[in-house]
Parts: structure tokens; C-alpha cells; sequence
């Protein structure tokens, strides 16, 4: 993946399989968001492909990606702000009924999502009222709103405290056991450690080591690039 002539990802192989928490870690600028830009279609590789079941959807576009069933968070909070937390999560389903008429009614299919993230209590209120924490739970229930097969997710414990992420780990982890496949990308060390079945360690567009999490810290690799694990996500 290349950026004028900066090489921004090199050759890199990773998948996410379905029931599993997969980890992406790795210092700032080491490539992880423009992974997660190629694998959504807003950034066309420079080669390679990414594939869904086998199947090549590299030429597909963003939505027509998201209808495939990839869906995600952003590093940068979005949602829709003069909108409440509700109707947020509602949208999600919404905009997935309007192309699937399988698809739950959109109150109920937001009603059950609203109570699995823990969002009731602040159904009602404006989302840029809330606080950051909250507001990221938002966007993640709006993804899951809309029923993707493959989740990523852009740090979505930041400014969740210590108590909301790890109600955030049991969740994934919960998610997982319903045959999502999740690839995380967090800053939260104790999180990615807790819930991730492996962890691919991305320096400088390489993949530098995969393993479980107790194979990433033991790692000669990731230690000898000062990664660690205080530093490598």
C-alpha cells in the first residue's frame, strides 16, 4: 500500500475468523487505520486483495462492502450528533431494512441492541451530549444495528473507564460467541490481552508477530522493536 512514495503496508496477511476476537497492535503511524481504510474500500490497495468467505471483494465499493456484511468504528467518534442515542441505533437498522426486508423492524432490532450495549439509560439523549464513552457505545450499536458479519472496531474503549471496559471485553467477547468475527484495534492493553483469541503486531506496515496474547508478550520480535506490550497498541 503505497502513499506517493511511502509504503504504508507490506505484504500484509491477516484474517479474522468467525467467533473470535482478532487484535491489530502496534505503534502510532505503524499502519493500522489505512488496514482498516483497504479492508472497508476507502482506500483502494496498491496490490493484494481482500476477500470475505473466499470471495474477492476488492473492486466492491464501501457499501456495497457493508451489504456483504463488513462493518466498523471510526478512530475519530462518528455519529450523528442532534440525533439521540436511540435514534442513532435505530438508523443502523433502518438504512439495513431499506436493502433487506428480512431484516427486523427497526425499533425492535435497536430496542435489543440498545439493552446489549448497556444504552438505555441514555436512550433519550442528544449523542453529543453525551460523554465519550457513551457516545463510542453509540456507534458501535449502530453498526450492530445493521447485522455485519465482520466488525472492526478503531479503539472503541477510549474514554470508556476502567469498569465500562471491561463490560465492553465481556461484550465482545459475548458478540464473538455468536459467530462475530471482530478485529480490534485498542489502546487498552489489559483489553486487547483479555479478549483477543490472537494478536497480529503491525510495525511499519509489517506484521511483525501473530500469536495468542501470551505468545505476543513472550515475543523476542516485539520486544527487540520496543513494542512491548505497554507500547504496542
Amino acid at each position: 500500500m503505497l502513499f506517493g512514495g511511502v509504503l504504508a503496508l507490506d505484504d500484509v496477511e491477516l484474517a479474522v475468523d468467525a467467533g473470535q476476537v482478532t487484535g491489530l497492535i502496534g505503534p502510532n503511524g505503524a499502519g493500522k487505520t489505512t488496514l482498516f481504510n483497504v479492508v472497508c474500500g476507502l482506500q483502494p490497495p496498491t496490490r493484494g486483495q481482500v476477500a470475505l468467505d473466499g470471495d474477492d471483494i476488492t473492486a466492491l465499493r464501501p457499501f456495497d462492502r457493508a451489504r456483504r456484511g463488513v462493518g466498523r468504528t471510526f478512530q475519530r467518534l462518528e455519529i450523528f450528533g442532534s440525533m439521540t442515542a436511540y435514534e442513532n441505533v435505530r438508523l443502523g437498522a433502518e438504512i439495513r431494512q431499506q436493502w433487506d426486508r428480512s431484516w427486523p423492524d427497526p425499533d425492535e432490532k435497536a430496542a435489543e441492541v440498545m439493552a446489549r450495549v448497556g444504552l438505555w439509560h441514555v436512550a433519550d439523549e442528544r449523542a453529543d451530549a453525551l460523554p465519550t464513552g457513551h457516545a463510542r457505545l453509540v456507534e458501535l450499536g449502530r453498526a450492530l444495528a445493521a447485522g455485519p458479519r465482520v466488525l472492526l472496531l478503531d479503539e472503541p474503549s477510549s474514554g470508556l473507564s476502567e469498569d465500562e471496559s471491561d463490560q465492553l471485553g465481556l461484550l465482545l467477547r459475548d458478540l464473538a460467541g455468536d459467530g462475530l468475527a471482530i478485529l480490534l484495534v485498542e489502546h487498552d492493553v489489559d483489553l486487547v490481552m483479555g479478549v483477543c483469541d490472537r494478536i497480529h503486531v503491525l510495525d511499519f506496515g509489517h506484521i511483525l508477530a501473530v500469536g495468542t496474547p501470551g505468545e505476543v508478550r513472550r515475543s523476542e520480535a516485539v520486544q527487540q522493536a520496543s513494542l512491548g506490550t505497554t507500547a504496542a497498541v
